[in-house]
């Protein structure tokens, strides 16, 4: 997931359903750092632990543009955005970490 110059905003959610928005040059290590709560604040304290969408951008700006812009959306369109690629709302880094351990010993 890491490319020089890649830049990911991203929505994550927990069991109860709440939405956190992202934006980070490493999706992998970010989603598995909310996954073992190793990140202090929101995320930690409502498990945000399940990727539900992500988009990929090739600089730092525009991938802050649009967090800022998907933060200020009621919940309704953001769940509308997750559901136009994950209508299951499935965690889609549900298997990234089985087969890559190099993560683990962060």
């Amino acid at each position: 997931m890491r490319t020089s110059n890649q830049y990911y905003i991203y929505i994550m959610t927990n069991k109860s359903g709440t939405l956190y928005v992202g934006v980070t040059n490493d999706l992998k290590k970010r989603v598995f750092q909310h996954k073992q709560k190793l990140i202090e604040g929101f995320t930690k304290k409502y498990n945000i632990n399940r990727l539900l969408y992500f988009e990929t951008f090739g600089d730092i700006y525009s991938a802050i543009t649009r967090e800022k812009t998907i933060k200020g959306w009621l919940r309704k369109k953001k769940i509308d955005l997750v559901k136009s690629t994950n209508p299951a709302f499935a965690d889609i880094s549900e298997d990234w970490y089985e087969r890559d351990s190099s993560l683990r010993s962060e």
